[in-house]
C-alpha cells in the first residue's frame, strides 16, 4: 500500500497543502509545532477516520474554520488505485468516501488502508492501565478481522445496557438475557486476542533482539479469567458483586496483555531504551502480521523517531524497515542533520520535506 499524494485543507495548522510522496521512506523535518506530526495524523485519518491522538474532529479543524478535507490517492500492491476522502464540517459532521462512494458506516472502512503507527504516545501501553492495552489489541485485530470487530461492537453494546440495568432494579430474567449476549461475543473476543498475542510473541522477541542487540528475555502474554472459567459462569458467580458495584465486574473488558523483561514487569524493570525498543518491536510484529493478513504492506508512520532511542538503535530500526519486508514509511524528526546522518549510515534512500508553519517543501 502506497500513498501517492495527499491533499490537506484546513486540517490543524495546514490551510491548503498538497504533498506528493515517495513509495519508500519520506522524512518530515522542522521545528517543534511546525506541523510534522499533523501530516501523519492526516494519513491516520484516511486509514481510520479519526485522529491518532485523543482529539475530536472539531479540534482537528484549523482555527477560525468550520470544516476540513483530507484527500488521499493510494496505489495498492496489486496496482489498483484508491481514492479516500475524509471530510468534516461543524454542521454536517464527518463523511468518508472511497472512490467517490460514501460509507454507510465508518466501521466499514476499518482495514481497507492498513496502517501502523510508532509514536511517543505508545508509552501509555506500558505506563497506563490495562484499558490502553485492550484498546491497542482491539484496533489492531479489527483491521484484519471483521468477525472480531462485529463481536466487539455487540459486546460493548450489551455491556452498556447491562450496566444501565444494574443501576436500577434488574430482574434475573433480564440479566440472563444480557449474560448470554455477552458470553457469545466474549468467546470470539477471547479466542482472537489469545491467538493474536501468541502469534506476536516470537516476532516481538526477534525484532527486539535486532533493535537492542541485548540478550535479556522479554515476554508477551494475554491474561484473562476466561482461560479458566467461561464468561457465563463468571457472570453468575459475580452477581452480588455486580449489584454492589452497579457495573459488570468480569469479562474481556477487564483482560490485560502483560509485557515483561527478564520475567519482571517491563513498566518497573525496563530502562527507557528497553521500554521503547519493546514498543517498537511490538509495532513491527503488528506490521508483519497485518501484512500477512491483508496481503498488502501497511503504511508505517514513525513519529518523533529519536524519542528515547539512541542513534545506534535508530540506525538498526532504519536498516530493518528499509528492507524488502517493509513498504512506504513516513518519519518525523526535529533535527534534519541528525536524521540525514543516521539515514546515511543505514544506507537507505529517502525523500526529505521541510515543514514550516503548515507548509511542506521538498528538499
Amino acid at each position: 500500500m502506497v500513498l501517492d499524494n495527499i491533499a490537506i485543507i484546513n486540517f490543524k495548522n495546514f490551510a491548503e497543502e498538497q504533498i506528493p510522496l515517495s513509495q519508500g521512506i519520506n522524512c518530515f523535518v522542522g521545528d517543534n509545532g511546525a506541523g510534522k506530526t499533523n501530516i501523519l495524523d492526516a494519513i491516520h485519518y484516511l486509514s481510520t477516520a479519526r485522529s491518532m491522538h485523543t482529539l475530536t474532529d472539531s479540534q482537528c479543524t484549523r482555527h477560525d474554520q468550520d470544516a476540513f478535507i483530507i484527500d488521499g490517492r493510494f496505489l495498492r500492491d496489486d496496482k489498483r488505485k484508491e481514492q479516500i476522502v475524509c471530510s468534516y464540517s461543524k454542521r454536517g459532521g464527518k463523511t468518508l468516501k472511497r472512490n467517490g462512494k460514501e460509507y454507510d458506516k465508518l466501521s466499514e472502512h476499518i482495514g481497507n488502508i492498513p496502517l501502523v503507527v510508532v509514536s511517543p504516545a505508545d508509552s501509555a501501553l506500558i505506563s497506563d492501565s490495562a484499558e490502553e492495552r485492550r484498546r491497542y489489541l482491539n484496533k489492531f485485530i479489527s483491521q484484519t478481522d471483521r468477525t472480531y470487530l462485529n463481536a466487539l461492537i455487540r459486546y460493548n453494546a450489551a455491556l452498556q445496557e447491562r450496566n444501565k440495568l444494574l443501576k436500577t432494579s434488574p430482574t434475573e430474567d433480564m440479566l440472563l438475557i444480557y449474560d448470554n449476549m455477552l458470553a457469545v461475543a466474549a468467546d470470539i473476543i477471547f479466542a482472537r486476542r489469545k491467538e493474536m498475542v501468541a502469534k506476536m510473541q516470537p516476532l516481538v522477541e526477534r525484532y527486539y533482539a535486532i533493535l537492542s542487540e541485548e540478550r535479556e528475555a522479554i515476554g508477551l502474554e494475554y491474561r484473562s479469567e476466561m482461560e479458566h472459567t467461561p464468561l457465563l459462569a463468571q457472570l453468575l458467580g459475580a452477581r452480588q458483586r455486580d449489584f454492589v458495584n452497579e457495573h459488570t465486574t468480569c469479562g474481556p473488558h477487564r483482560d490485560d496483555m502483560a509485557l515483561t523483561i527478564g520475567e519482571y514487569p517491563l513498566r518497573k524493570y525496563g530502562s527507557q531504551g528497553q521500554q521503547k525498543s519493546f514498543l517498537v518491536a511490538l509495532k513491527l510484529a503488528e506490521y508483519t502480521l497485518l501484512s500477512e493478513k491483508c496481503n498488502e504492506k501497511p503504511i508505517l508512520l514513525l513519529d518523533d523517531l529519536f524519542d528515547k532511542l539512541d542513534m545506534r538503535r535508530v540506525a538498526q530500526l532504519l536498516k530493518l524497515v528499509g528492507g524488502e519486508g517493509f513498504g512506504q514509511i513516513c518519519i518525523t524528526d526535529c533535527n534534519k542533520h541528525r536524521l540525514e546522518r543516521t539515514l546515511g549510515e543505514a544506507g537507505v534512500e529517502y525523500k526529505l520535506f521541510n515543514i514550516d508553519n503548515g507548509t511542506a517543501t521538498a528538499l
